[in-house]
């Protein structure tokens, strides 16, 4: 039911609504069929339907994102033998600073032990020095017997000795 209005115009656009629904049914009808027969043409126009534009985005981006995996993959790869190459002259620099260690080490015994020879050494030659400081002090206080005989033979005492015994038998 409907609600009466004092002034009775709800009541009239009900009644003028009420008697022409075939019109309005129609009217609807044909705007519904306008509006698909325009996106029919707009589509057949075209040439793509929604259907298709997704269907080809999507393959689109199936092949960038396969595009971009596999160059990642191929950037992964390089840099994996990127870091082998680094951990191998890593490995190289290592071995080298070992060997330079143990050089250095083997220079350092080697260079002690030289610098206690130095010092061995200079001990003696200061023993020799101070030897041959107190060495002249004594022999110009005495000649040495050592000199004394080497005096006589440079002489050539001997000579004279065979000789006299020479002549001592011819006597």
């Amino acid at each position: 039911m409907m609600p009466v209005i004092p002034d009775g115009t709800r009541t009239i656009v009900v009644a003028r609504i009420g008697s022409q629904p075939i019109v309005l049914a129609a009217a609807t009808l044909a705007i519904l069929v306008f509006g698909i027969g325009s996106i029919t043409l707009w589509r057949a126009y075209t040439g793509t339907s929604p259907e298709q534009e997704r269907a080809a985005s999507a393959r689109l981006l199936q092949a960038r994102t396969a595009q971009a995996s596999e160059q990642l993959v191929e950037k992964t790869k390089g840099l994996e033998a990127t870091q082998q190459e680094s951990i191998d002259q890593l490995q190289v620099v290592q071995d080298q600073l070992q060997t330079v260690k143990r050089l250095l080490t083997a220079q350092q015994t080697e260079t002690k032990r030289l610098s206690e020879q130095v010092g061995g050494l200079t001990g003696a030659i200061e023993g020799l020095r101070q030897s041959f400081a107190s060495a002249p002090s004594q022999e110009t206080s005495s000649p040495s017997p050592a000199r004394k005989k080497t005096a006589f033979r440079s002489r050539g005492s001997g000579k004279r000795v065979a000789h006299h015994k020479r002549s001592k038998s011819r006597a």
